[in-house]
């Protein structure tokens, strides 16, 4: 088995051992995908397979199973026939299935995993597999080896690495980092080295390792440590593993240099010279001495005390305290006082030689004793301080001062020297007491703190001065004060709720709980904006909408925490600005225009109107033709409706048009209308004859044929409608034997033999027949000329045909033709009347002129689907031997009625 162990080359080529103790043994990579071949059992065991040399016997095949499905078994998939093992779709992660432990395996069962106590980074996969048929069963142990990859980079537990040293460590010093960096993989996988990346000079690092393999870095002091020179040194502490590429992971380290008591007291001056008046107080403040350690906390504690050297009697005229080392006169100097004093004080510090220093005391003597000035306060007086509320009244008392000449022997004469409200004044009728008050409102938020000075001096000239201080309390009397009276804002429309508008500001002079200014919204401002009462902050909690609201105005309040409080008032103006979230209008989605047929080209045939309720360019509207824009066109600022050409109604009658709006917006926005042009027919095409064909057609007529029967009929039509396409037939002219025996129907066009044709009627008849429409102001007609030939047989067409070819000799008959209309149309019929009534309705009906032409559509509309009627009219073609009658369609004439 070891040597097959040791022939394994490559992480997907995996080795096995056969034996009749039916073991395998398998070695990969751990975190290989699905189907990487670990290892085939049929050819390992030397088993025949389907595809080998004795195939033909295996009668039933080889089966392979697992045993039992443990935790091993979720990581391979066995196939059943061939044996080989594969790696499943669950990667194989070595740090999770695998625990450092004594050798135990941490899943029992056929499946499981184990890692041995031989081998820190041996990690096996226990599989119990069976082999089937009975002639060659058999239980194999499948022992899979995962080796470790460098698949995780070291990581330290805590991001922050805190190491004390003390500053008087030796060079070489080691310091154990205590929080080492962990990483779950193996050997040299695992963490190698730690490096720093600052050194600063005086650190290295080292790392040790333990008889379990546990590697602890350690810092080494590499140079000298002054803690009052640099008290931390901050630097990363890196961890690198020995994989390829290696991974590495780092922490802050901090080093923290402790102090020890390295450093004395010291004084920066060796001797002081103070001068001391023999006349001054008990507690007059002499000298202070200060020294420095520049050691920390305990270590720089210094207590003060004198030398033995300085006598008795020194000691007890002068006091020294031994915290603050200030010397304060503690007993009276008389004239047995010694007038030089040598102090020698030392400074001492734990575990030092104490520093030294000499204060040299000179006492200068006095002959006369100083005016006194004595104080008696009426106002409140704490420690020498007097308090008076800045609403107090002018001539507030303030003290009484004493002045006299203790020896009672000179005149003692006093001022005040101060800049400020205050007059010292005598107080009659005594001789030496003075008055001190004010003489204006003081005013805290001028100023708050005074200080007043008492001079007084004798007729020798001595001088002496009492000094004492005066706090201004505050009061509430200061309203608070917005920055701006008129805050003016804007904000787009569409803003998110509870958008931030501004930071209100009011100031108030006062100090404390007086000075603490609290927001409020005024009366008039709407529920949707918010206040915050301590910030200022003000927002607005629903969406604007400029088009519902384009400006806001209503007043805030800023009260303060005086009593009784203090208020002032501005007023907000928030301007909403537009956004393009409109789209353009019409006012109507369907537009229909009536426009008399050849209206002039350029005309204006009608105004679309349009709006955009946004402001400013937002709201700027372009208008567009989307269709027919080779024949339309639109005034795009105007909106006005052109046609570039002459329209006709006979080669269309309406115009469906889409308009496009389109704003000014960024992005734009567009909206479309639908533009209906309906074309009013005028009477510009006279009636058209489609039979007879020519003029020189001819129909053979019977002689037999009898009274009443149709002969033919004259057909002719009009492109245009309603009473513009009425047609009447007349025959206005005659030619023939008996020329009155024909006549034709006004409405239809038909012509039938009135009377017997005798034997002298035979021969050629032309009727001149007037085809005329009803059109206003002025009918249009056409003539055809109906040739009737009465005979019993065409036995010489060309006889005939040269009759035709003759200018007939025709007198036209102005006859108008009869045709009955409905009741409505012979109202029309009345030419004289007919101007009146246009020009009276033109008059009376102006207002009405659309509704008018509505009506008039609808008429057009309906007249289409009228026909002729209930007449049963045929085409007569001529006689000339070839065309078969009873081919032709029947075509009847509309007559649309208005």
């Amino acid at each position: 088995h070891l040597l097959l162990f040791l022939l394994f080359v490559g992480p997907f080529n995996c080795f096995a051992s056969y034996s009749r103790a039916t073991e395998l043994f398998y070695s990969l990579n751990e975190g290989l995908p699905a189907g990487v071949l670990i290892g085939s059992l049929a050819r390992d065991l030397r088993l025949p397979t389907a595809g080998g040399q004795h195939a033909e016997a295996l009668q039933p095949p080889l089966s392979f199973t697992l045993a039992s499905h443990g935790l091993g078994g979720q990581y391979v998939q066995l196939d059943n026939r061939s044996g080989e093992l594969h790696t499943s779709a669950v990667e194989i992660d070595r740090e999770a299935l695998c625990v450092e432990s004594s050798g135990a395996a941490i899943l029992g069962g056929a499946a499981a995993v184990s890692s041995s106590s031989s081998s820190s980074e041996s990690c096996l996969l226990l599989l119990d597999v069976l082999v089937l048929p009975q002639e060659y069963f058999r239980l194999v142990k499948v022992k899979i080896a995962i080796r470790d990859v460098n698949d995780n980079a070291p990581r330290f537990p805590v991001p922050h690495i805190r190491l004390s040293v003390p500053e008087n460590a030796p060079v070489n010093t080691r310091l154990a980092i205590e929080h080492p960096a962990l990483d779950p993989d193996m050997g040299t996988n695992s963490v190698q080295t730690y490096r720093l990346r600052d050194n600063y000079g005086v650190f290295t690092l080292d790392v040790e390792e333990n008889e379990s393999g546990e590697r602890t870095p350690y810092l080494i002091v590499m140079g000298a440590l002054d803690r009052e020179a640099q008290d931390e040194y901050i630097t990363v502490i890196v961890a690198e593993d020995g994989g390829t590429p290696p991974l590495v992971g780092s922490a802050t380290l901090t080093i923290g240099i402790s102090d020890i008591n390295d450093n004395c007291p010291q004084f920066n001056d060796s001797q002081l010279n103070v001068t001391l008046y023999g006349n001054s107080s008990l507690g007059t403040h002499v000298a202070t001495v200060h020294a420095v350690d520049m050691d920390l906390g305990s270590n720089a504690q210094i207590t003060y005390s004198y030398s033995q050297k300085v006598p008795q009697p020194s000691r007890d005229l002068f006091h020294l305290n031994e915290s603050t080392g200030t010397i304060t006169l503690s007993t009276k100097v008389d004239g047995d006082t010694p007038r030089l004093h040598r102090l020698i004080i030392l400074g001492n510090g734990p575990g030092c030689i104490p520093a030294v220093i000499t204060v040299l005391v000179t006492i200068i003597k006095v002959m006369m004793r100083p005016p006194e000035v004595v104080p008696r306060f009426i106002a409140n007086e704490v420690e020498g301080v007097v308090y008076l509320k800045e609403l107090e009244p002018v001539n507030t008392p303030i003290a009484f001062f004493t002045i006299k000449d203790p020896d009672e022997k000179y005149k003692v004469s006093c001022s005040l020297d101060v800049d400020g409200p205050f007059r010292l004044s005598p107080y009659k009728p005594y001789s030496n007491e003075y008055l001190l008050e004010t003489t204006k409102p003081l005013d805290f938020e001028t100023q708050q703190l005074y200080e007043i000075s008492i001079v007084a001096w004798n007729s020798e000239g001595f001088r002496v001065s009492k000094v004492i201080k005066v706090q201004v309390l505050d009061d509430n009397d200061n309203s608070p004060v917005f920055s701006e009276q008129v805050i003016e804002l804007s904000i787009e429309e569409n803003n998110v709720p509870n958008a931030f508008l501004t930071k209100l500001h009011a100031s108030d002079a006062d100090s404390g709980e007086r000075g603490q200014v609290s927001y409020f919204l005024g009366p008039d401002a709407p529920s949707y904006f918010a206040l915050d009462k301590i910030t200022g902050v003000l927002t607005v909690s629903t969406q604007l909408d400029r088009e519902e609201k384009e400006k806001y105005r209503y007043t805030v309040k800023a009260v303060d925490s005086g009593f009784p409080p203090r208020e002032s008032i501005a007023t907000v103006t928030i301007t909403v600005l537009d956004k393009n979230d409109n789209s353009p209008r019409f006012i109507n989605k369907d537009f229909s225009f009536f426009v008399p047929e050849n209206f002039p080209g350029f005309g204006e045939i009608g105004v679309i109107s349009v709006t955009d309720a946004d402001a400013g360019q937002n709201g700027w509207v372009a208008l567009s033709v989307l269709n027919g824009s080779d024949i339309f066109v639109i005034d795009t600022g105007k909106g006005v409706l052109r046609a570039k050409v002459s329209l006709d109604r006979e080669q269309q009658s309406s115009y469906v048009l889409w308009i496009e709006a389109v704003d000014g917006g960024d992005p734009a926005l567009s909206s479309t209308a639908k533009i209906t042009i309906l074309l009013l027919d005028i009477n510009d095409n006279p009636p058209l004859v489609l039979f007879p064909q020519s003029n020189m057609s001819y129909l053979l007529v019977l002689p037999s044929t009898l009274p009443g029967s149709p002969i033919t009929e004259v057909y002719a039509v009009d492109k245009d409608t309603g009473m513009n396409a009425v047609i009447a037939y007349s025959i206005i002219g005659r030619r023939g034997p008996r020329p009155e025996s024909f006549r034709i129907d006004p409405k239809t066009g038909n012509i039938t033999l009135e009377e017997s044709l005798m034997q002298n009627d035979y021969g050629l008849y032309r009727l001149l027949v007037k085809v005329s429409d009803h059109g206003y102001p002025e009918p249009l007609h056409s003539t055809v000329m109906v040739n009737l030939f009465v005979n019993d047989t065409v036995s010489n067409e060309s006889y005939i045909e040269s009759l035709l070819r003759k200018e007939p000799d025709i007198s036209i008959e102005e006859k108008q033709p009869q045709i009955s209309i409905e009741p409505t149309h012979k109202k029309m019929e009345s030419a004289s009347c007919m101007p009146t009534l246009v020009a009276l309705s033109i008059i009376s009906l102006g207002s009405i002129a659309l509704v008018t032409g509505m009506g008039i559509y609808i008429c057009l509309r309906k007249g289409k689907k009228h026909h002729r009627g209930d007449e049963n009219l045929e085409v007569q073609i001529p006689l000339n031997g070839r065309i078969n009658l009873h081919m032709l369609e029947k075509k009847p004439v509309e007559i649309s009625n208005i």
